[in-house]
């Protein structure tokens, strides 16, 4: 039986985003160990703010202060912790309503176990020591028996302001390619590239899918193509990516190899990058050990004609 290919695969970028007034508020004021709640019409305070009425739609701008102490209102115990959450230590994950707020809000409690964890329990924050302005100024909640925290009388103006945020995004996977993939893949390692025949239609899908994409019925045929093709369409890439050793502007293209029904992406080098052109032909260039091709270079031959690819632009 052939391997089942797997590999891990982690999938990173940082999202940037800009705050309005009310964000803006709110992490600002975390970072001044201020919470920060929103008013609506009817007078509910809801924390964490939000800029519109999640019942009637309405504007929201009226900020108030609530106490950073609070009362769970439900939990659930976290056996083991992951990667970037607020502890690294098993603790619960609580929705706390603080003092002056009629919502709740999702945050970690440090507790010594489930044991001592319970809906109606008094907590109160325990604020990191250099904060910055983002939830994560927040490090915690931790028991509480005392009366409820003394307001600053804050109203949500600030010197220095935060407006906007980088959060780091990332997704943790195994991949397994699948019996079509894996074909492919294997061909690689030895400098060929296959894809599948559909038995309907006839195209051939490089990689390969295991089903026809178009009439949705399973493939098998392999059928060797290339290792030559024709340079559909392009970008110029002008950013740097992280990890990447490539300087840029670099170019990347969708290659349509030699009887080839669908075009695959990579690197076009060999060539600047001002004169890369639609219908280029181009060849495979190899690394040593390289399990596949590194980038593609021009052949030489005249240009293909557009009449030639139009269908896999």
């Amino acid at each position: 039986m052939p391997e089942v290919l797997k590999a891990p695969l982690v999938v990173e970028f940082p999202f940037t985003r800009s705050l309005g007034p009310v964000q803006s508020a709110f992490l600002t004021g975390l970072r001044e160990r201020v919470v920060l709640g929103v008013k609506t019409r009817d007078g509910r305070t809801l924390v964490p703010p939000v800029e519109y009425d999640p019942v009637t739609s309405e504007d929201l701008g009226e900020l108030v202060e609530v106490a950073s102490t609070g009362t769970v209102t439900t939990w659930a115990w976290n056996h083991e912790p992951r990667r970037g959450q607020p502890l690294d230590t098993p603790f619960a994950w609580v929705l706390v309503k603080l003092d002056g707020a009629d919502t709740g809000l999702l945050h970690a409690l440090d507790a010594p176990g489930p044991d001592s964890v319970h809906t109606g329990m008094r907590v109160r924050v325990r604020w990191v020591e250099e904060r910055s302005g983002a939830i994560t100024d927040i490090a915690c909640f931790e028991p509480y028996d005392g009366e409820s925290a003394e307001r600053t009388g804050s109203d949500g103006r600030f010197e220095d302001m935060v407006t906007g945020i980088v959060a780091p995004a990332r997704l943790d996977y195994t991949y397994s390619p699948g019996r079509a993939q894996s074909g492919y893949i294997n061909a690689l390692s030895d400098r060929r590239a296959v894809g599948e025949r559909c038995p309907s239609c006839r195209k051939v899908y490089v990689p390969p899918r295991g089903a026809c994409p178009t009439c949705g019925v399973a493939t098998s045929e392999q059928v060797e193509v290339g290792p030559r093709g024709t340079l559909t369409t392009y970008c110029i890439v002008n950013i740097k990516a992280k990890n990447l050793d490539i300087e840029v502007p670099y170019v990347y293209g969708h290659i349509a190899l030699d009887g080839a029904d669908l075009a695959l992406h990579g690197r076009i080098g060999g060539i600047p990058y001002d004169q890369v052109r639609m219908g280029l032909r181009v060849e495979p260039v190899w690394t040593d050990g390289g399990r596949f091709p590194d980038h593609y270079r021009p052949t030489g031959e005249p240009d293909a004609d557009y009449d030639t690819y139009k269908e896999l632009v």
